[in-house]
């Protein structure tokens, strides 16, 4: 578990605003309950838990100038 700053990646940064939001949009249209709050611990627990407790442990360089 990584705790304090991110290192920050343009290329997943651009990644996530471009493809991914286009792909987002399709899924969000076909599939019902797709992208709603709480289905991640329903899901794969796990993975929720250690998501919840990575962004409450770690921050970005960005949210440094907020």
């Amino acid at each position: 578990m990584k705790y304090g700053i991110r290192k920050p990646s343009l290329r997943k940064s651009i990644s996530a605003r471009t493809t991914g939001r286009a792909k987002r949009a399709v899924k969000k249209a076909l599939i019902p309950g797709y992208g709603k709050k709480g289905t991640g611990i329903i899901k794969n627990p796990r993975k929720a838990l250690y998501n919840k407790v990575y962004h409450k442990t770690t921050f970005s360089i960005f949210d440094l100038f907020k």
